[in-house]
């Protein structure tokens, strides 16, 4: 009786290892597969932060004062006016 009572312990043992190994595996892909998430998420943040600075940078051409005036000088046919077409108001 006690070689049955040996041999179901060795089995119960051999099948824990054997999950264990088993376990060990599947969390080692696991955290490959998110560690290349994970860099590929760098990477898009990078591109990102690339395109957030070149949209910055247009931004910045687009709106700036001399091109503000060149197109409302040409476009919209505007210009500045002259001392005599300029009044003051007097707030109190």
């Amino acid at each position: 009786m006690q070689a049955h009572g040996l041999s179901s312990w060795v089995s119960i043992l051999a099948i824990l290892v054997v999950s264990s190994a088993l376990t060990m595996v599947y969390v080692k892909y696991d955290a490959r597969l998110k560690f290349n998430q994970l860099q590929g998420e760098f990477s898009e943040q990078d591109r990102l932060g690339v395109e957030w600075s070149r949209l910055q940078l247009e931004q910045n051409t687009w709106s700036s004062s001399n091109r503000i005036e060149e197109i409302a000088r040409s476009v919209l046919q505007l210009q500045a006016p002259t001392a005599e077409q300029i009044i003051y108001v007097k707030v109190k």
